[in-house]
């Protein structure tokens, strides 16, 4: 029997969606302030150098370009592989897609200390350079994922969403692979300069994608008052994160042995998973604690039976993720550059030293800022049109609990 879903926006006439609209404006506006206060006084205030020219507003822009791939999950899921159950979610997936994507380039747009330089770099372009090709994969993608919402939402089209899904499914993996390489062709910095990079980052858009999905879709499903059943988050979505966190882990794990594997990289593996005081610190206890083993231990464990405790997975994956991110970017700059392979290099311009770096205000803010404007333009959007389903029922995890129960008696009763 064919499913009918029926979308509707939200009415959003209460105080608490206009206090929340409120919220995300006024913290989108601060990002913005703390972008000008950057640009009026230079980075000098903030806590970036010459040897650390990537702070923390790219840690945030960089995890909001990933996870923004990541968000597209569902809908692929739904339309690519033709999945039933996740079709309810498909038009929300493909929102929050643009709106992670779009916090994100606002924040690298207000960090280049030049923005008005864009425009240089969209007249220009270099096809060495992986920063020209990301120009096209971003805005590419966007107006990808437009075109397969408008197949989604326009009755008449929706028989093309299949074929565009598969496009802006394709594109996803392109785009993902191309923020990833470009850590991977940096071959002066001894943290990055690997291929594996590539494929990495995009399993890490899935995991952090799906995490941000989670709690989202959670949100505007309760907070509007709307039904879901919870075997959708509890069994179908729980279960897919995990596979998705571990196979993050499973990448770093091979990332890390290869490194090890060559003597060229012994210097920076020591660095970040020995002696590299914060960052080893973060590696282990954020990235691998927080965001990978806890999270897998609340999914592949009875706890996960519980939709509180998947919420909570999900934000750790987050926060793992952010964290992830930090040490990849931060941590892999701050280790010296190897001028002379085998030689000790000192000069008073700090070679051969580890970079000092610390978070200043106004580059958090900014990066605050971006995620803002991501949640603010989803908030905003699912107002004005039918991103969201009126109730959303799983029948297949339903059924599935359901014959496990079943099979549980049928065994206690044969004992």
């Amino acid at each position: 029997m064919k499913m009918t879903i029926h979308f509707r926006e939200i009415e959003g006439r209460s105080f608490a969606y206009w206090l929340l609209l409120l919220l995300l404006a006024g913290t989108a506006a601060v990002g913005g302030g703390a972008a000008y206060v950057m640009e009026h006084y230079g980075h000098v205030i903030t806590g970036m150098t010459n040897q650390v020219v990537w702070g923390t507003p790219h840690v945030f822009a960089v995890f909001l370009i990933v996870a923004a791939s990541g968000a597209l999950n569902t809908a692929s899921i739904a339309s690519v592989f033709n999945r039933a159950p996740y079709k309810p979610l498909a038009r929300l997936s493909a929102l929050l897609a643009i709106a992670l994507l779009a916090g994100g380039l606002a924040i690298l747009v207000l960090d280049l200390g030049r923005p008005d330089r864009l425009i240089v770099a969209m007249t220009y372009y270099n096809f060495k350079s992986i920063f020209a090709w990301n120009i096209f994969l971003y805005t590419g993608f966007m107006a990808v994922v437009a075109v397969y919402l408008w197949m989604m939402m326009e009755r008449r089209m929706n028989r093309f969403s299949r074929p565009v899904g598969f496009v802006a499914f394709l594109w996803r993996i392109i785009l993902t692979t191309g923020t990833g390489s470009i850590f991977g062709f940096l071959v002066a910095r001894q943290g990055y300069d690997a291929a594996i990079m590539a494929p990495m980052f995009v399993i890490m858009s899935f995991s952090f994608g799906l995490a941000i999905f989670i709690l989202v879709i959670a949100a505007a499903m309760r907070w509007t008052g709307r039904h879901m059943d919870q075997e959708l988050i509890t069994i179908r979505l729980r279960y897919l994160l995990a596979v998705f966190v571990s196979a993050v882990l499973y990448f770093v794990l091979v990332y890390h042995l290869t490194n090890l594997y060559a003597t060229e990289h012994h210097g920076i593996e020591r660095f970040i998973l020995v002696d590299g005081g914060i960052y080893t610190k973060l590696f282990w206890y954020g990235q691998i604690g927080v965001g990978g083993l806890l999270p897998l231990l609340i999914l592949l464990t009875p706890a996960g039976r519980s939709s509180l405790l998947v919420y909570t997975a999900a934000l750790l994956v987050i926060v793992g993720g952010i964290i992830q991110i930090y040490v990849i970017i931060i941590g892999g700059q701050a280790y010296p550059l190897v001028l002379f392979p085998g030689k000790e290099v000192s000069s008073s311009f700090f070679d051969g030293q580890v970079a000092h770096y610390a978070p200043s205000i106004p580059e958090v803010l900014l990066g605050v800022g971006g995620v803002a404007m991501a949640l603010l333009i989803t908030t905003f959007a699912i107002k004005i049109l039918p991103f969201l389903p009126l109730e959303i029922r799983d029948g297949g995890a339903s059924e599935a609990v359901a014959q496990g129960t079943d099979d549980r008696r049928e065994e206690a009763a044969a004992t």
